[in-house]
């Protein structure tokens, strides 16, 4: 019987780098996994003893990115309903605008930061679908809708534009 060799951590570690370097997609961990032939956790150990390291990589719902840092970023505060989530996050894309997180308040917790990285309709309905098929509520849930969102774009105006468009559907608080 012909086994494949399972790599070593650092072997691990370097495929990791490299191809979260050469891409602006997503990567899922389980795409690692099976090139390396080990498990997703083993994976997930890596990813985070790279962080430890230094390493600027965000774990989002499509998968793992490696953080490039050119851009210009932006905190806003926004309130609404889980049904508008969609119009939200579709209304900041449409403008050119990557929304990194949602971020809130919580009252034994404090501030609770989830990774996003919408850059599109298309990830942005994938994001959607996956809090459906989970079953998982948003985080804005416990705070009656209230939530921050980093933005990232590689222009303020775009931001701006964006920001005019969430003020203008009632999104935006003021």
């Amino acid at each position: 019987m012909n086994q494949i060799r399972k790599m070593s951590s650092k072997e691990r570690q370097h495929m990791i780098i490299n191809a979260l370097k050469e891409t602006t997609i997503p990567i899922a961990g389980r795409q690692f996994a099976e090139q390396a032939n080990v498990s997703r956790q083993v994976i997930v150990q890596d990813v985070s003893l790279l962080k430890a390291k230094g390493e600027p990589i965000i774990a989002t719902s499509q998968g793992y990115i490696y953080q490039r840092s050119s851009k210009f970023k932006h905190v806003i505060a926004v309130k609404h309903s889980p049904e508008k989530v969609q119009e939200e996050l579709n209304i900041i894309v449409d403008h050119g605008v990557t929304v990194r997180d949602v971020i809130i308040e919580h009252a034994v917790y404090g501030d609770l930061t989830a990774s996003i990285m919408v850059s599109n309709r298309k990830e942005v309905k994938q994001f959607i679908k996956k809090i459906k098929e989970n079953q998982a509520a948003y985080l804005a849930t416990l705070t009656n809708g209230i939530h921050l969102h980093t933005l990232e774009a590689d222009s303020m105006d775009k931001i701006k534009d964006a920001c005019q468009a969430l003020q203008e559907a009632n999104i935006l608080l003021d």
